[in-house]
């Protein structure tokens, strides 16, 4: 059979959610009709178009499973966004829920799977409440914007594991196909020989800061999330993720060390940098340059580059493994996005627990370290953030705020726009 066309997260959100999520299952590898009869029941926390689209790959994953899915309750901060959401997905106005603490309700009503994809700030503690209520999840990248996030969301996967649920996270690139062959290839069975360096980038033009918001509410840094750096983690963390997600994968694990530089020469709104620039140090004399940028008129690249002793490979370029790691009845879908949601089903129905909260977490901690060395000018390492908590408490405690938890006791304090880090002072 013909391998699928690709298929990017936006082209998809735009085409399913436009035709009411009617994508046609025949054109998926592997669509069955074995699971026909089974129910499962979603709830959203977070109705953006993050969500939404999230929301429209596992429906399609239902189809091509075989498998009946349906929406039965919204959240979102904003409870109108819940209801719009629900209204377009048969979801009655009494399931959808509103405001700070409104995935405490819905984690009440009889969902079992959990998709989130609110801003970043609020997932450690949602994933926790949602653990802790039984739930499957599928949580969006990154899971947190400080290190003690990055810890809790590793901790609830441990209990996640406990108690046989399931965990899949949206970095996306682990569900891909062509992604897992190749690290299966290069980083499994050496391929290539040894990993010598690498890159990473992630250099676009700007996104969401086109003028300045002037918050006076904690509505208002809610609607903007993508330009503070409490509620997003900075776009280094909120969307360079993905690389560095791919380069730890690659490398076996997180770096042992951070040293980085950014600026905002541009942005005229929050307190976000314009541009990162870190070198990670993976140990055994392994380095990977990550950079990336949101600035216009710049030369863009979004991509990798891995050196191995034999050759180099991209991340996808190299899908010859002498055993794939995919299981032979899961099926393959053209969009790494309708996948992740196909995995998330998949192993919900066998009844194994999965936990990628660990792996995302790491992901999103290497992120974090990066960040804070380009904010402060310091050497990083994955020990003072993540492992020791006597040896720099300063940033194994670093707690940026407002936090979830001020969102809901209404203790926000509004961050200062345009008051952005500056290296080298105390």
């Amino acid at each position: 059979m013909k391998k699928p066309t690709k298929l990017s997260r936006r082209d998809f959100v735009h085409t399913a959610l436009g035709a009411g999520v009617t994508l046609s299952a025949p054109i998926f590898m592997g669509a069955t009709a074995k699971g026909q009869g089974k129910t499962f029941k979603i709830g959203l926390i977070g109705c953006g178009g993050r969500g939404r689209g999230a929301v429209a790959g596992a429906l399609e994953a239902g189809k091509i499973l075989g498998f009946n899915v349906r929406v039965v309750a919204t959240a979102d901060y904003f409870k109108d966004r819940a209801v719009r959401a629900g209204k377009q997905l048969d979801v009655p106005p009494e399931r959808c829920f509103g405001g700070a603490s409104c995935y405490r309700d819905l984690l009440e009503t009889d969902v079992e799977i959990v998709l989130m994809a609110t801003a970043p700030l609020f997932r450690p503690l949602h994933l926790e409440a949602a653990v802790n209520a039984g739930k499957h999840v599928f949580i969006e990248k990154p899971v947190a914007v400080d290190p003690p996030g990055c810890r809790r969301v590793i901790a609830a996967g441990r209990e996640a594991e406990k108690k046989g649920l399931v965990i899949t996270a949206g970095t996306e690139m682990r569900h891909d196909w062509d992604h897992i062959k190749t690290h299966q290839a290069v980083a499994v069975e050496k391929a290539l020989g040894k990993l010598y360096a690498g890159r990473v980038s992630f250099c676009i033009g700007h996104m969401f800061w086109s003028r300045p918001i002037n918050p006076k509410s904690a509505e208002d840094l809610v609607r903007s999330w993508q330009n503070w750096i409490a509620l997003s983690g900075d776009h280094l963390v909120e969307q360079h993720v993905h690389n560095i997600d791919l380069a730890n994968w690659f490398c076996g694990g997180h770096p042992v060390s951070a040293v980085g530089f950014g600026g905002r020469p541009r942005r005229p709104a929050g307190d976000m940098y314009d541009f990162f620039s870190v070198d990670y140090d993976y140990g055994e004399g392994v380095h990977i340059h990550s950079m990336c940028r949101q600035v216009n008129g710049c030369w863009n690249w979004v991509g990798h580059d891995f050196v191995y002793e034999k050759g180099h490979t991209n991340g996808n370029d190299h899908p010859k493994p002498q055993k794939s790691p995919i299981p032979a009845d899961l099926p393959q879908s053209p969009s790494s996005h309708i996948q992740e949601q196909i995995d998330t089903l998949y192993y919900v129905n066998k009844g194994r627990p999965v936990n990628q909260a660990r792996a995302v977490a790491e992901s999103t901690a290497t992120a974090i370290m990066g960040r804070i060395s380009a904010y402060t000018g310091r050497q990083v390492t994955w020990n003072q953030i993540m492992a020791a908590a006597d040896e720099s408490p300063d940033l194994f405690n670093l707690t940026l705020k407002p936090t979830a938890e001020d969102f809901e006791k209404g203790t926000v304090e509004i961050p200062k726009e345009n008051v952005v880090p500056v290296p080298g002072q105390k």
